[in-house]
């Protein structure tokens, strides 16, 4: 199993509309990292879902649904969508200024490329987050 992290504002949508939805693709990505991150992902795998700009913070836990496949919403081929559906809510938001804290996450996409939307995580720092929203 893989690790992941994804960043939306929640204005635009967020952890409530997934949770009201039941399922989403995550498209629109337009970042070729990103993309790749996207591709990478496998069913199954864990995501960790955050809400980027107002009040910053990992909000809850997403699972992958349906694996890379072309995004509808261009006709360029280079892009894709995966689907996700909620799996956990954290029982309290990690602010960035948390995650910040903690020496062992600090080489984190969140951290050392802030503007990526789609990042991988390792085990143990996907399992650091959790723990400080339990």
């Amino acid at each position: 199993m893989n690790y992941w992290l994804v960043k939306s504002e929640p204005s635009t949508y967020g952890w409530d509309d997934l949770v009201k939805e039941k399922k989403t693709m995550w498209n629109g990505v337009r970042n070729f990292q990103a993309r790749n991150n996207l591709k990478a992902m496998k069913a199954d795998d864990l995501v960790l879902f955050y809400h980027s700009v107002n009040n910053p913070a990992v909000v809850g836990i997403a699972k992958v649904v349906k694996e890379a496949y072309q995004d509808p919403t261009t006709e360029d081929a280079n892009w894709v969508a995966v689907d996700l559906m909620p799996h956990e809510a954290l029982a309290k938001p990690v602010t960035l200024q948390k995650i910040k804290e903690v020496a062992d996450l600090q080489n984190i996409g969140l951290i050392r490329q802030s503007r990526l939307s789609v990042m991988a995580l390792k085990p143990e720092e996907f399992d650091l987050i959790i723990g400080l929203g339990s």
